[in-house]
């Protein structure tokens, strides 16, 4: 036995035999051994189809009770579901896809009937834009987007089970989570309030934080203001404890849990009331974490959305304040909040506040990073 060199890496051969650009007969086939390639034209499609019409990947239906339930061990493998742009995929998709399908395969090797679903969260501004543009309903350029994304991601080799796909525009799918709403209107955890929101005139529709960039829409670059509307909240801090309680039983990595603590919120304070000197009538609540540092208040801080916040300008200070107050307007919570940034911006109102604890004088300033739309809207 000789070894043979291909490569740079070396393996036994069987008798005598030349590894030059001498064909050689290699796994039943006739093939050049120095220059074999993987054929993924040939191959892949070939397999796809097999998967496709043998349904390789369908998740077996479950007894709803007895015996046979006991015996399955399930396994849930849930993606992201992406937005059908009219681009197709693009690399984060499969990026993050790549991973759940290793751990499907894994898992069904291990014997488990394993659930790995693909969906479309299909509603959104891009496919009301392109509709308003194009004059085309948004069903079809969503269905067309959907067969591109599905058409990828099986050439991709992904194992889903197309047999469970969903849509967020399908009637079945939405239907359910009107019927959710109703149940938490029901409780009383739906209810309507007015609130500073993210509107943007040109796209007639409230933004996300997220969709407002530099005090512009995202889509478009079209301006967006901070306006108060009345709409529909959900009562999430209601379950605000039993939310940080339940997060010692996760099993994920402890900055992940960091992370949700942090997104809740939770804190203890004192909330008290600054009176203001030049208006006897009014109060201005606040709250703090620190109420032992309350002798040592040098300025409070009012939410430029604070009602009726002009009254409290002084004459020589309006113009000032109303400046602020617009540019502040067309900032999202974000860039007020200046994540990442360490900047603060305000401006004076004229008006001084009253410490409660020591009497004094504090002056009553105007600031961006105050947050309107809570039941706090001063700032220590």
């Amino acid at each position: 036995m000789e070894l043979g060199f291909l490569g740079g890496g070396s393996f036994p051969l069987q008798g005598r035999r030349n590894i030059g650009l001498k064909k050689e007969k290699w796994l039943g086939e006739r093939r050049n051994v120095a220059t074999m390639a993987y054929d993924h034209l040939r191959v892949e499609p070939k397999w796809q189809k097999v998967w496709d019409e043998e349904e390789t990947f369908k998740t077996p239906d479950v007894p709803k009770s007895g015996k046979g339930l006991e015996e399955r061990k399930k396994f849930y493998a849930l993606d992201m579901f992406p937005y059908p742009s009219g681009t197709g995929l693009h690399v984060g998709h499969p990026e993050g896809y790549t991973a759940t399908d290793i751990l499907s395969r894994y898992k069904r090797h291990q014997g488990f009937d394993v659930l790995h679903p693909m969906g479309w969260d299909a509603f959104g501004l891009p496919a009301e834009q392109y509709a308003v543009q194009t004059g085309t309903h948004p069903r079809e350029t969503t269905k067309k987007n959907v067969d591109r994304f599905r058409s990828q991601l099986k050439r991709l080799g992904m194992s889903y089970d197309w047999n469970r796909e969903l849509s967020t525009t399908d009637e079945r799918y939405y239907k359910w989570t009107q019927w959710i709403f109703l149940k938490l209107f029901e409780r009383g955890l739906a209810y309507q309030a007015e609130v500073p929101v993210n509107w943007c005139p040109e796209l007639g529709t409230v933004l996300a934080n997220e969709e407002v960039i530099n005090g512009k829409s995202e889509r478009g670059g079209f301006p967006v203001e901070r306006r108060p509307m009345r709409q529909w909240m959900l009562r999430i801090t209601d379950y605000a404890e039993r939310l940080l309680e339940d997060l010692d039983t996760l099993d994920w990595p402890e900055s992940l849990k960091t992370m949700q603590r942090e997104w809740i919120g939770r804190s203890e304070g004192t909330e008290l009331s600054f009176e203001v000197k030049s208006h006897s009538d009014r109060s201005i609540s606040v709250y703090t974490t620190r109420p032992e540092t309350i002798c040592g208040v040098s300025y409070v801080c009012l939410a430029p959305e604070y009602d009726n916040i002009m009254e409290l300008v002084t004459e020589g200070q309006k113009e000032s304040v109303e400046q602020y107050v617009k540019e502040a307007m067309m900032k999202s919570d974000r860039d007020r909040t200046g994540e990442g940034s360490t900047k603060k911006t305000g401006v004076w109102t004229g008006s001084m506040a009253i410490n409660p604890v020591n009497g004094e004088e504090v002056p009553l300033w105007v600031a961006d990073y105050v947050l309107g739309g809570t039941a706090r809207p001063g700032l220590l």
